[in-house]
């Protein structure tokens, strides 16, 4: 199983992909309602982090998906 510090770790390089590959969805992120905590003191643990990674991979294949451009 993956630790906190490993799933840490592919959220950041994923958001840096996110960021450099496709800056027209990193200025979403900070907007994305499921990085907004519904409580003042929220939990970060190993579930909660491994939720918005996957979270994250998620919306990338979506966006993907939905924003690729078709070559003629």
């Amino acid at each position: 199983m993956k630790e906190e510090r490993q799933i840490l770790a592919e959220i950041s390089a994923l958001t840096n992909i996110i960021e450099s590959d496709y800056p027209e969805l990193y200025r979403f992120l900070d907007e994305n309602p499921i990085t907004i905590p519904s409580s003042v003191h929220p939990d970060l643990n190993k579930k909660t982090l491994e939720v918005y990674l996957q979270d994250l991979k998620d919306l990338l294949k979506h966006h993907v998906k939905t924003h690729t451009t078709k070559k003629l």
